[in-house]
């Protein structure tokens, strides 16, 4: 009978000793997360995508080689190389490996750990110590071998909190290096554009060039004549060396586009030198979406990124939680021991035993609050930067759209700008050749002329560059897995 009362009184006892034990730790009142994640939904974008829409060339995503939609293999071969092995990439993969190794570390604290130890010390033992003659005052060697086996058993989840805090870690690392190749293609063919620009640019004052030298020479043969003064002919004179300084500035500006594209590439000046002029016609637009709902943001490799950290944070603080309860430790050993070598692996060497222990946070000097308090306020740090993030990219969407609606009515202003600058700079020189007008005529229409001629190849460097940006806002055509929910 006392048996059975004894049976049935234990595992209240076990219940009141664990409460006991928990009630004893330290306390977690008053720590939590203050932050909250942001649902994408939240932001109202419906009305600003409508104001902003554009025409498309497909109803697609941006594919994941989205440069070769603009059809110059130059730039294939320039975004390639540079994929392949520049600085910026290797520093991610090397992040990345990095935050692999941090996994298989915490991964590593899980497990039962197994170690062996072997040692052999020669000496003297003192005549007055512990060890008897005729070992005392004499010299011998103490032999041992042995194994130990120790196990943290993760009661309340600290390691594994911890290994799904690593692994978030390195998927944000992933994604991270998804992020710096989308920068760098994009950084490439940015500056590619601008190679270009420089090369139109070059073409228009070439162009204007070649015009003022005509002029100066019906110039100088109306001087001649008697019908314009020496000012008229020493004004033509001046415009002549003015246009080749422009030359040589933009002649300047395309070889340091160059090298910038070169160093993107984590090259040097030299091969920046077999870089040659971009395609002579104009670089294809690549295809872009129809539709732009705020709900395919979680394409660019950022945000997603942002959403993973939030999800390591959320782990780091499970894992600070669960300090505040007790550990258990396990520790076992087997071996065997002997002084002088004779006999080393006989039945009477061995040795073994456990060493079980039960860790109680009870007093730490605020120590496991303060380390919960830090994960907190990491958590809602990651958050709001997470929301920051998420609000930014949906406006750099917006922007790029609203930027491609506008750029589309200055083309159209720009083309009738262009067609009467060129009409009227015609007239005055035919008029200025057949004697009826004027140099300060042409000067003036010469001058709306190039100015429309350089804005021409501006706008086309910008909607090209605008495209860019667009891609880069979408996420370049990253394809991502199934997103974890935020902070879940």
């Amino acid at each position: 009978m006392f048996r059975s009362t004894h049976h049935r009184r234990l595992p209240h006892a076990l219940a009141a000793a664990c409460a006991g034990l928990l009630a004893a730790c330290a306390s977690t009142h008053g720590l939590e997360p203050r932050s909250t994640v942001r649902d994408p939904n939240q932001l109202a974008a419906t009305r600003a995508l409508a104001q902003a829409a554009v025409p498309v060339h497909a109803d697609a995503w941006p594919a994941d080689d989205w440069w070769t939609g603009f059809g110059d293999p130059q730039l294939d071969r320039l975004i390639e190389e540079g994929l392949r092995g520049a600085p910026t990439l290797r520093l991610a993969a090397a992040r990345v490996r990095l935050a692999e190794a941090e996994v298989q570390a915490a991964g590593a604290r899980q497990p039962p750990h197994l170690n062996a130890d072997a040692e052999a010390v020669r000496g003297r033992f003192s005549d007055n110590g512990f060890l008897p003659p005729p070992l005392a005052g004499n010299w011998d060697t103490v032999v041992q071998l042995e194994a130990t086996l120790s196990w943290s058993i993760d009661l309340w989840g600290k390691d594994r909190a911890a290994y799904d805090q690593s692994l978030g870690q390195q998927r944000a690392a992933e994604l991270d290096a998804a992020q710096a190749r989308l920068s760098l293609s994009a950084n490439i063919a940015q500056l590619y554009v601008q190679l270009q620009q420089a090369y139109l640019e070059l073409d228009v004052a070439r162009q204007t060039l070649s015009q003022r030298q005509q002029i100066f020479q019906l110039t100088r043969d109306r001087n001649a004549a008697g019908l314009d003064s020496r000012l008229e002919l020493k004004q033509a004179e001046a415009a002549v060396p003015a246009a080749r300084e422009r030359i040589e500035q933009l002649e300047e500006s395309a070889a340091h586009t160059r090298n910038a594209l070169a160093a993107l590439l984590g090259e040097g000046p030299d091969r920046a030198l077999a870089i040659v002029r971009p395609a002579p016609h104009p670089l294809a637009a690549p295809s872009l979406p129809a539709v732009l709902p705020a709900e395919l943001l979680g394409r660019r490799p950022d945000v997603l990124a942002q959403r993973e950290r939030i999800e390591a944070a959320r782990r780091g603080i499970d894992s600070a939680r669960a300090d505040f309860y007790p550990n258990v430790n396990l520790i076992a050993f087997a071996g065997v021991m002997d002084i002088g070598p004779a006999g080393f692996f006989s039945w009477g060497n061995r040795q073994y035993g456990a060493a079980p222990a039960v860790t109680l946070p009870l007093f730490d000097g605020g120590r496991r609050r303060a380390s919960l308090a830090a994960q907190d306020a990491l958590y809602d740090a990651e958050v709001e930067r997470y929301n920051q993030t998420l609000a930014d990219a949906l406006r750099e969407v917006i922007d790029q759209l609203t930027a491609m609606r506008s750029l589309d009515a200055q083309r159209g202003e720009q083309r009738t700008a262009l067609a009467a600058a060129q009409e009227a700079y015609d007239l005055a020189v035919l008029r200025y050749r057949e004697g009826v007008g004027n140099y300060l005529q042409v000067l003036s229409a010469e001058t709306q002329l190039l100015a429309q001629r350089d804005l021409d190849a501006e706008l086309s460097a910008r909607g090209l560059e605008l495209s860019i940006n667009l891609i880069r806002a979408l996420g370049g055509g990253l394809t991502p897995a199934a997103p974890r929910a935020a902070g879940g």
